[in-house]
C-alpha cells in the first residue's frame, strides 16, 4: 500500500506530457497537445492530453484518465506499479507500507502536526488584537486579504512558547514539534522554545500541496541579533535544495506561460501574485540547485531570474544560470535599478512598471557581456583575458549544443579570441572540473550519520572559521544556529570575528557594509566568491564549531593558568583552579577523543601543582 499523500505528491509532480510523449507524437495544439489515440487506430488526431488539469482523453475511442490510468492501460501495469514507475520518472520516492491504515505513514504525524501549526498561526494573524500588526505590516506591502488566504498567511506572537503550549494542549509533543523544526532548542536555554517570535509566517508546501516547513518575516527591532527572515531547517519532509516555493500554486501557470519567474524569497512572490504574476516561484534562502533546475524543467525551459542587481545578487544571478544551462534550460536575467526588487518595484510602479522590465529580459550570457562591456573589460588586452575567464564557466554550462554554439559565436565576435581557441578553453575546464569531481574526497569519522562524530577535524583554526562562515553566507539557519553556540570572541581571526558579528546582525547580508573593516570587508567579499562544495553540510557544521570552541577553550586555559602562575591570593587561585576545570569538562565533552586533550591536560596539571609546591 502506497501512503496517499505520497500518491498525490507523485501525481502533482508527474509531467503528463513527458510521460505520454514517450510513447506517443505529441504536437502543441495552444494549451494543450495533440496526437493520434496509442489505443485505437486512426487517421486524424483525436487523442488529446491537458497539462494543466492533468489527464488525457481520446474524443474517438472515449479513453481518459491521469498519468497513472495511461501507465496502466499502456504498460499493463498494476496501480502500485504505475505509482512507483511515474514517482521514479519524477524523482519521488515511493515507498509501501504494510497494511492501508493511514497511521502506518510514517510521516503523517510530521504533516499533521504542520497542519495544526499552519491553521494556529493563520488564527493568531485574524485575531483582532495579536494580529493588528501583521495584518497592517502586509497592507502596506500591497498583499491584501485574497492573497494573505490563498498563501496561508499568519502570524507568530512575540512569545516563547505560545505555540509550544498550544501544541501540548493537542497532545503534540516536544519531541516531534523539534523535529520538525517549530521549536529550538539550546544549551543555554533550559526548555525548548519556539522558533517563530514576532513573526509573518509563510506555510512553504510541497508539490503536492502539502505543508513541509515555515517561513518568517520578522517585525520590530527588538532582538537585534535576530535573522529578518528565518526559514524552518531541514527535516524528514523539507529540502530545501529540491523545493520551490510557491510552485504548488503556480505549476500550471508555468506551463501555461510557459515561462518561470523565479525570485530569491516568499515577500517577492507574494508581492507579485497579488499583483496579478502567478507563474512565480522562490528559492528558499538557497543557491539554486541542480534539483532545482530539473523541478523547473518539467514545466518550462525558459527562466527568467528576478535577483537584485547589486553585486551579490548578480553572483547568484550567473552562478543560478550556470546551473539552469547544465539542465538545458534557458535562463534569461531581468535588470532593475540598483536598490530596487521586485516586490518594491510592484508596489511603487505598478504590474505595468514590472511587465516592462520582463520584456526588456535578456539572455544570461548576454546579460555577462554587457557588463564586462559596462566595465571596459574589452578596452584592454589583459581585460579580455580577464572577460573570458568570466565567460568560460557559462560556455562549458550550457547543455544545448545549438545554445553553446551561438554563445561560443557571441564570445568570439565581442572577444577577437577564435572559436577553436573558446572551444578547447571550454573543454579544458569541464575536464578540470570532472577531475575534481572524481577525486575521493578526505575519509570522514566512522561515527554513523545519526551519531556524533568523535574527534574534533584537525584543521587549523582560521580553517575552521573559514568553512564556519561559507555555511552562514548560504544559508541563514546556520547563522541562528552559529549565534547559539559561539560567541564573538571564540574567533581568533579578527577579520573572521567581524565577518560573524556582521551576518549576526544582518544573516541576509551579501557585501561588505560601508563600516566594515577593509581587512573584514575583503575577507567577506573571498568568503562570497569561494566557490567551494561543503558535502554534508551539516556534520561539516557541528565538526567546524566543534572545532572553533575547543580552540577557544585552549585559549582559555591559556589565561587562566597564566593567572594562576601569577596570583598570590589562595582564594583566588581556587577560584581559577575551579574554572579550569570546568573549561577542560567542557572541552573533554566537545572532543572525547582528541588526542590533544589527555597530553594538554597533564600539561596543566603539571602546571597547576607549581604553585602548591
Amino acid at each position: 500500500m502506497i501512503p496517499d499523500d505520497v500518491v498525490e505528491e507523485v501525481r502533482a509532480r508527474a509531467d503528463i506530457v513527458d510521460i505520454v510523449g514517450q510513447v506517443v507524437d505529441l504536437k502543441k495544439s495552444g494549451k494543450e497537445f495533440k496526437a493520434k489515440c496509442p489505443f485505437h487506430e486512426e487517421r486524424t488526431p483525436s487523442f488529446y492530453v491537458v497539462p494543466d488539469k492533468g489527464f488525457y482523453k481520446c474524443f474517438g475511442c472515449g479513453q481518459s484518465g491521469d498519468v497513472f490510468t495511461f501507465v496502466m492501460e499502456r504498460m499493463g501495469l498494476d496501480f502500485v506499479e504505475a505509482v512507483k514507475h511515474v514517482g521514479k520518472r519524477s524523482g519521488v520516492e515511493v515507498r509501501e507500507v504494510k497494511t492501508g491504515r493511514p497511521e502506518d505513514d510514517p510521516d503523517r504525524p510530521l504533516y499533521e502536526l504542520n497542519a495544526f501549526a499552519r491553521q494556529w498561526f493563520v488564527d493568531q494573524l485574524q485575531d483582532p488584537e495579536e494580529g493588528r500588526a501583521a495584518r497592517d505590516y502586509l497592507a502596506e506591502r500591497g498583499i491584501d486579504q485574497e492573497t494573505v488566504e490563498r498563501f496561508g498567511l499568519g502570524w507568530a506572537p512575540d512569545d516563547w512558547r505560545a505555540l509550544r503550549d498550544a501544541c501540548a494542549h493537542h497532545d503534540f509533543d516536544d519531541d516531534l514539534l523539534l523535529e520538525v523544526g517549530l521549536l529550538n532548542q539550546s544549551e543555554r536555554a533550559k526548555q525548548p522554545y519556539d522558533r517563530f517570535r514576532a513573526r509573518v509566517i509563510f506555510p512553504i508546501e510541497g508539490v503536492s500541496g502539502k505543508t513541509v516547513a515555515f517561513g518568517g518575516r520578522l517585525l520590530g527591532s527588538d532582538t537585534s541579533d535576530a535573522p529578518k527572515y528565518l526559514n524552518s531547517p531541514e527535516s524528514p519532509i523539507y529540502h530545501k535544495g529540491r523545493l520551490l516555493y510557491g510552485l504548488s500554486w503556480g505549476r500550471h501557470a508555468v506551463r501555461r506561460e510557459d515561462a518561470a519567474l523565479v525570485v530569491e524569497g516568499y515577500m517577492d512572490l507574494v508581492a507579485l501574485a497579488a499583483a496579478g504574476f502567478e507563474n512565480v516561484v522562490a528559492t528558499l534562502g538557497t543557491s539554486m540547485t541542480r534539483e532545482h533546475a530539473s523541478l523547473l524543467g518539467r514545466y518550462s525551459k525558459k527562466i527568467v531570474l528576478l535577483f537584485d542587481s547589486d553585486r551579490a545578487g548578480l553572483k547568484a544571478t550567473f552562478r543560478a544560470g550556470d546551473i539552469l544551462l547544465e539542465a538545458g534550460l534557458h535562463p534569461s536575467v531581468v535588470t532593475f535599478p540598483p536598490g530596487e526588487d521586485p516586490d518594491t518595484l510592484v508596489r511603487q510602479e505598478g504590474p505595468e512598471a514590472l511587465q516592462a522590465y520582463l520584456d526588456d529580459a535578456v539572455d544570461v550570457m548576454d546579460r555577462k557581456l554587457q557588463i564586462l562591456d559596462e566595465r571596459e573589460y574589452f578596452d584592454s588586452i589583459e581585460g579580455i583575458r580577464a572577460a573570458v575567464d568570466r565567460l568560460l564557466p557559462t560556455l562549458r554550462a550550457a547543455a544545448d549544443p545549438t545554445l553553446r554554439d551561438i554563445y561560443i559565436s557571441k564570445v568570439a565576435s565581442r572577444t577577437g579570441v577564435k572559436r577553436e581557441t573558446l572551444e578547447t578553453e571550454a573543454r579544458q575546464q569541464a575536464s578540470t572540473r570532472s577531475s575534481a569531481l572524481s577525486r575521493p574526497g578526505p575519509r570522514r569519522s566512522s561515527a554513523g550519520p545519526g551519531r556524533p562524530a568523535t574527534r574534533v577535524p584537525r584543521l587549523p583554526s582560521h580553517e575552521a572559521e573559514r568553512k564556519l562562515l561559507l555555511l552562514m553566507t548560504r544559508s541563514a539557519d546556520y547563522v541562528e544556529k552559529a549565534g547559539e553556540r559561539l560567541g564573538r570572541d571564540d574567533f581568533r581571526s579578527s577579520a573572521y570575528r567581524a565577518v560573524f558579528g556582521a551576518l549576526l546582525d544582518d544573516p541576509e547580508l551579501r557585501a561588505p557594509s560601508e563600516d566594515m573593516d577593509p581587512q573584514a570587508a575583503r575577507a567577506f567579499e573571498a568568503l562570497l566568491e569561494d566557490p567551494e562544495e561543503i558535502g554534508h553540510a551539516s556534520r561539516a557544521f557541528d565538526d567546524v564549531v566543534a572545532r572553533i570552541r575547543v580552540d577557544a577553550i585552549d585559549r582559555q586555559v591559556a589565561d587562566v593558568m597564566a593567572s594562576i602562575r601569577s596570583t598570590h591570593e589562595e582564594a583566588e587561585k581556587h577560584d581559577l583552579v575551579r574554572q579550569r576545570a570546568e573549561l577542560l569538562n567542557e572541552r573533554r565533552a566537545l572532543a572525547p577523543d582528541d588526542g590533544r586533550t589527555t597530553a594538554r591536560s597533564s600539561s596543566i596539571h603539571s602546571d597547576s601543582n607549581d604553585w602548591n609546591s
